[in-house]
Formats: C-alpha cells, structure tokens, sequence
C-alpha cells in the first residue's frame, strides 16, 4: 500500500458506495450506511495512518484497490 490517503478523499469514496455524513466531533467524521447498516469512523487528517485505514475499509467491506478505483473516478471528467 504505497499510496498515501487523506481523510477527504475516505470520505468522497465511502459516499460513492452509500454512506452518508452523521456528524462530525472534532476533526472526525462519523459515516452510516442505512441499507447495510455499518457505521464508520474517519479522521479528517492530512494523512491516514495505514492501520486506521486498514481499519476502516474492513468496516466498510472494501479493500485498497476498490478505494483506489473510487479515487480515480473523481479524478474523471
């Protein structure tokens, strides 16, 4: 996992595939996703260290490369 993934980017990602902001408390943003109903926590960091965002796609239910395809269709135009 060379690529470096900050909590902005978790965040457009993890909303392409359902989640939606709950709250946010300090600089952590609290996601749910109704129809699977799983609840993730992301910090909103330059950079998310590689196990709490290990810990994270777990939760979610996807792996790097499914977050680095969600990535890359932003980038599109």
């Amino acid at each position: 996992m060379s690529r470096v993934f900050s909590g902005k980017e978790v965040v457009k990602a993890l909303r392409r595939i359902g989640f939606a902001v709950d709250h946010q408390r300090g600089s952590h943003i609290f996601m749910h996703n109704l129809e699977r109903n799983l609840s993730v926590i992301v910090p909103l960091h330059k950079e998310i260290k590689k196990g709490t965002l290990h810990n994270i796609l777990k939760k979610a239910g996807i792996t790097v490369e499914e977050l680095k395809d969600l990535q890359s269709r932003s980038l599109r135009p």
